[in-house]
């Protein structure tokens, strides 16, 4: 029997034995043997010089181990190279004493070689890939690739310490957008970049947050950019360099927007919670962008996502919205959102602040001045916005767009007193709406050349009725614009580099301008059409290695009642100097032919005054503008600093579209205005809070000839403008705090404070020269928050707290001068900013 002395011994032994296994294991042999004895396990043939290996001998590799990771094992124990074909056969041969990196780079959509794909070493050395997608270089201490490609998404790849004898295989995945050339991310805010083109891309689901704002609002959104204002805090009033707010030319997933703002410009007309992109170009717009003088605003909303059903329903303290998005197929989706206001349900403090800023001044007010005794006032307003987005894929090449949207304002007030014991009244309406369809097919024909038509129709109409029943007056005024056309656009990537683009639009305009009262009976309906096509080319040079970026294009514009030509040259051009020094420079020449004028002040209530006309060509001429703009930019460690300098002039201009209030109200003569100035924005990041202060500046002045004093100061010109924000942001609480300080607007006072008789049955004021004081200056401090909280159902809560002039200060933006017919004297008519204004939101998203 074994003892407890003898199992002792045995496992001494076991483990001796073990023990001198492994160490024969461990034990270096020469390469040749190692060699055979893979030959036999795997069934290959390795070929070699004999004196390349005669003198290495290495430790065996594990026998349970693959080909590939044994022929890896080798390649890091030795100096040798060993290149794998199709795993029957291997070469072997020594090292260079340059040690290569290669690849091939793919396209991830179809598997394609992607040639021309720029390829940078993190030591500076960079080549380009072949017709099949290869690169080589030396690797020399290199440890990250670059790949960059026009279309894709750039990819940091880490080179192994050694490489195997198999070439990495890079997929590179397609841009979801063709914008994404960003050389300035989260600017001002998250969800706000600069790219390469000099445009400015605002993602509202993707928004930070800034002060004043609870929701992602378009339009109040860019205002917080140097170089846009609005002088009178009004979205039917944005002002991009010295430009009146027609001049912008603003579209909606290829359809031209004539409204703009619910409330009379208080509230941005286009849903904030639709998952859209917007561009803005405040100079050297592409050449596909006509008709406009000024900036360019394009919304579009993303038609290549398939996600998962999506459901939210809002509301703060003006309106309600909902908005879904779900899958009807495999390849296509619907996207349907709508807001409706709660002011004709309910009137919330944030309503009235409103409500007052809207109608100060205003025929609707004034009837409670000159009708103070048993005054009585019934208000109904509301309105509502639609937009529907139908997407489907066709196959693999096509793709099929239908885009639909309304918007609609409508205000009813009826008043009434007693004076003298007779009871007198008026009833008023107005309506405006804004409606919009377009149908765009896209086309793949290769991965080299795409093409995309739109078919576009907008119709714009302004209606309002005033009813003085005491009198048997009704005073009825129209204004209406139809507009539909299509464009053709065709991308031809002739190499990695360069691109040529080109395209032809048609546009049929049509305008009418009713005015009809019934007692005296008085009717006029001036109805104009216009029919425009246009040429465009554009050729793009972008070499994301070198850093240069150079777009050139032209617009022929042909108009066919005038039988006239327009050319209109753009440029685009961007170079990085360093990794943190960048220099752009931006052109454009353009032109427009329909536009607003103000016929008479108190038109509509004096609520709106403006109206859309068509240029004849003679006394309402064609606008014409030509900006150019350079720009310094610096980027590093999350300091960023911008300085433009510009100079714009639009020629053409007629004194009825610029909003005077002085001696040249009711003249109609011909000029322009030239503005030249400097936009500069300062911002710091650390961590979790951004911070940044911009200044603008500008002098812009009007040229008419035939007036006393041919050169004056602008309506809009506010020469200096300072903005500052402050934003903190962590996990899902948000905090914004800024403020916003300008000189104010140019106004014009009378020389004398009697009434001019000299014409007795048209008394008028005597006035200085235009536009010779500036009002007081203007300051205000805004303030929002946002909280955001998801639940064990993943349904997700979003609370937000703003409050629009903290401190309540009386800002005056408006001042002019009317004849009281009541006391016969020169009545001093001043016109303030918003109150302080609270508003709530809450919002549940599924």
């Amino acid at each position: 029997m074994f003892s407890i002395k003898h199992i002792y011994i045995l496992f001494f032994c076991f483990v001796f034995a073990l023990t001198i296994t492994a160490q024969d294991k461990n034990k270096a042999i020469a390469l040749k043997y190692v060699l055979q004895s893979i030959e036999k396990k795997h069934h290959i043939t390795f070929n070699y010089i004999e004196t390349d290996i005669v003198e290495v001998q290495i430790i065996p590799p594990n026998s349970s181990l693959s080909l590939s990771e044994k022929l890896n094992y080798l390649l890091k124990e030795t100096n040798l190279i060993f290149e794998n074909i199709n795993n029957k056969f291997v070469n072997i041969s020594k090292k260079n004493e340059i040690e290569l990196v290669c690849g091939y780079v793919f396209s991830k959509n179809n598997n394609s070689p992607a040639e021309g794909a720029n390829i940078k070493l993190s030591n500076g050395k960079s080549t380009s890939t072949d017709s099949k997608g290869y690169f080589k270089l030396p690797k020399d201490k290199s440890s990250q690739i670059i790949v960059s490609h026009i279309g894709y998404d750039t990819q940091k790849i880490y080179i192994p310490d050694s490489q195997n004898t198999n070439c990495l295989k890079i997929f590179l995945e397609l841009e979801v957008l063709k914008l994404d050339n960003v050389i300035t991310n989260h600017y001002l805010a998250s969800g706000i970049s600069k790219t390469i083109d000099g445009t400015f891309v605002i993602k509202p689901k993707k928004l930070g947050i800034l002060p004043g704002l609870i929701e992602p609002d378009v339009l109040q959104t860019m205002l917080q950019i140097p170089g846009i204002y609005s002088a009178d805090e009004s979205l039917s009033s944005i002002n991009v360099r010295g430009g009146t707010h027609d001049q912008n030319l603003f579209l909606w997933n290829g359809i031209k927007m004539y409204q703009t703002g619910h409330f009379f410009g208080l509230i941005s007309a286009f849903n904030p919670n639709l998952a859209h992109t917007v561009s803005i170009s405040k100079n050297g717009s592409s050449a596909f962008y006509g008709e406009s003088v000024s900036s360019v605003v394009d919304i579009s909303s993303d038609p290549n996502k398939f996600e998962k059903p999506q459901f939210s329903a809002g509301i703060n303290m003006i309106n309600v919205d909902v908005y879904s998005k779900f899958n009807i197929n495999k390849k296509g989706f619907l996207e349907i959102a709508a807001r409706k206001s709660i002011t004709d349900l309910i009137e919330t403090p944030t309503y009235t602040k409103y409500y007052n800023k809207a109608f100060q001044n205003t025929s609707i007010t004034n009837f409670s001045n000159y009708h103070s005794i048993d005054y009585n006032s019934e208000e109904k307003f509301k309105f509502y916005d639609v937009t529907l987005k139908y997407s489907q894929k066709i196959g693999k090449k096509d793709q099929l767009i239908l885009d639909l949207i309304t918007i609609s304002d409508q205000l009813n007030i009826d008043q009434n007193a007693t004076i003298d014991n007779v009871f007198q009244s008026e009833n008023n309406f107005l309506i405006q709406k804004n409606q919009g369809g377009n149908v765009a097919w896209k086309r793949h024909w290769n991965s080299k050349y795409t093409s995309k038509i739109n078919v576009f129709v907008s119709s714009y109409e302004l209606d309002a009725e005033k009813n003085k029943i005491q009198d048997n007056q009704i005073i009825k005024q129209e204004n209406s614009v139809f507009e539909d056309g299509f464009k053709l656009e065709n991308s031809h990537i002739i190499s990695p580099k360069f691109t040529i683009n080109d395209g032809y639009q048609f546009d049929e305009t049509g305008t009418t301008n009713l005015d009809r009262v019934s007692n005296p009976i008085f009717y006029r309906q001036i109805k104009e059409v216009l029919r425009t096509h246009a040429l465009i080319v554009e050729g793009k040079y972008n070499d994301t290695l070198s850093k240069i970026y150079f777009n050139a294009g032209m617009r022929l514009n042909y108009i066919e009642q005038f039988k006239k030509y327009l050319f209109e040259p753009r440029l685009q051009f961007n170079y990085g100097i360093s990794k943190s020094f960048g220099l752009e420079v931006l052109g454009e020449f353009k032109s427009q032919n329909c536009y607003q004028i103000i016929d008479r002040q108190q038109d509509y209530f004096g609520i709106e005054k403006r109206r859309w006309i068509l240029s004849n060509n003679t006394t309402i001429p064609i606008q014409r503008s030509k900006q150019a703009s350079i720009s310094f930019s610096f980027n590093k460690n999350n300091w960023l600093l911008t300085v433009d300098t510009y100079y714009k002039k639009v020629d053409g201009i007629n004194s009825s579209t610029q909003g005077f209030q002085n001696q040249l109200e009711f003249k109609n003569i011909i000029g322009d205005y030239g503005v030249y100035g400097t936009e500069v924005l300062i911002q710091k990041k650390i961590n979790h809070f951004i911070t940044w202060v911009s200044y603008a500046y500008n002098e812009n002045n009007y040229h008419f000839t035939g007036t006393e004093q041919t050169e004056f100061s602008n309506n809009f010109e506010l020469k200096h403008v300072v903005s500052w924000a402050g934003t903190y942001e962590v996990k899902n609480l948000k905090i914004s705090l800024g403020s916003k300080w300008y000189s104010g607007r140019p106004e014009t006072t009378p020389s004398s404070l009697d009434i001019n008789y000299s014409n007795p049955s048209n008394p008028t004021i005597d006035y200085n020269s235009p536009n010779n004081k500036n009002l007081e200056d203007f300051f205000q401090v805004n303030f929002s928050t946002t909280y955001k909280w998801e639940s064990s159902n993943k349904t997700q809560y979003k609370l937000g707290l703003s409050v629009l002039n903290v401190l309540n200060q009386k800002n005056e933006i408006n001042e002019y001068y009317r004849i009281n017919t009541a006391t016969n004297s020169i009545e001093d008519v001043k016109t303030y900013s918003l109150e302080r204004t609270p508003n709530l939101s809450f919002r549940v998203i599924f």
